[in-house]
């Protein structure tokens, strides 16, 4: 494909290729909120990436591209701080809108969603990503430079909190208190480096289990309680998508809890977990009620499932996130 405007400029001033005419630009697909394209014809294979104004879901959802700027800055934060949690930072161009990435080999690398709704749960992967977000919450915590620096609250709001928890709080008017009560008490808090979008699309594992997270688009300054509900909501949504990988599923849920609470500090990880485990059934609502649905799951009777037991844990919460992975795997509301 024919190279977008200046992209192909950027990487040769940026020491990333040595003629832009010998560049090949090839789209990736699959994500929402950004143009990807891995880039050949250079010394290494990239990966460019360009945030969109607005995303490709069915509701309208408009977002700010400067969240490729906070990625960018994620980045840089993981590389010096959490090594192996996420990509490397080739280069960043503000004027253009986008960040140069590694090309991850699909030889080494997969996406870890495809194996989760084939059913193929390896524990082990779990526990990895929980423990990458612990290192990354404790590395963070009470840090007011990266409070500044991350000072993305609106940008949190238009990309997790309103199309997410305040949605189902507009379609779902007698849980509106809760949802919002639950909203509002994620914006509140300051404490750790928030990734944002810790979902299984998000991550690259490989067959010794390495996990490596990308897309960092919705990077804040926050509760890190958030991240931890977001990749358990994604295990809940799964086990409902294939009922034969429920028990696989609960135990990488364990194992993900395990990891995460084995690489924080030990005062934080109780609370953290509590917080998710209080916001887990407004995230599950919010993946059949809100503005971005998870795309697999079709079946009426599976959504009816998933909404009854939100709405039944946002009235009495649940003390445990397996809690709520038993009620999904009951069927029970």
């Amino acid at each position: 494909m024919t190279a977008p405007p200046g992209i192909a400029e950027m990487l040769v001033a940026r020491g990333l290729a040595d003629d832009p005419a010998a560049l090949v630009f090839t789209p990736l697909t699959g994500g929402v909120s950004s143009d990807i394209w891995h880039v050949t014809g250079g010394p290494v294979a990239v990966c460019v990436k360009r945030a969109r104004p607005q995303l490709a879901v069915a509701a309208i959802w408009m977002a700010p591209v400067e969240r490729n700027h906070y990625e960018a800055e994620f980045l840089r934060v993981a590389g010096a701080e959490i090594p192996g949690l996420a990509p490397d930072l080739l280069a960043e161009d503000r004027e253009l809108g986008l960040i140069v990435l590694p090309y991850l080999d699909p030889g080494r690398w997969q996406l870890w969603k495809p194996q989760l709704l084939a059913g193929q749960v390896n524990v082990e992967v779990a526990r990895n990503v929980g423990l990458h977000l612990g290192r990354l919450a404790r590395a963070t915590r009470d840090r007011p430079d990266l409070a500044r620096r991350f000072d993305t609250s609106a940008l949190f709001h238009d990309l997790r909190l309103d199309p997410y928890l305040l949605e189902c709080a507009r379609k779902h008017p007698d849980m509106a208190d809760r949802l919002t009560g639950l909203a509002d008490g994620t914006a509140a808090r300051r404490e750790a480096l928030v990734h944002g979008d810790v979902s299984p699309k998000n991550i690259m594992v490989s067959a010794d289990a390495t996990a490596i997270i990308l897309d960092a688009e919705a990077a804040w300054y926050g509760d890190p309680a958030f991240d931890l509900a977001f990749v358990l909501n994604h295990l809940l949504l799964k086990a409902v998508y294939r009922p034969e990988a429920a028990a696989p599923l609960r135990r990488a849920m364990a194992a993900l809890l395990d990891g995460r609470a084995a690489s924080d500090a030990p005062e934080a990880v109780a609370a953290v977990q509590d917080r998710a485990t209080a916001l887990l059934p407004g995230l599950l609502l919010a993946r059949v009620d809100g503005k971005s649905p998870v795309e697999y799951l079709i079946d009426p009777n599976a959504q009816a499932t998933v909404r009854n037991v939100a709405r039944r844990f946002l009235v009495t919460p649940a003390a445990h996130p397996l809690e709520i992975a038993a009620a999904l795997s009951g069927g029970t509301a």
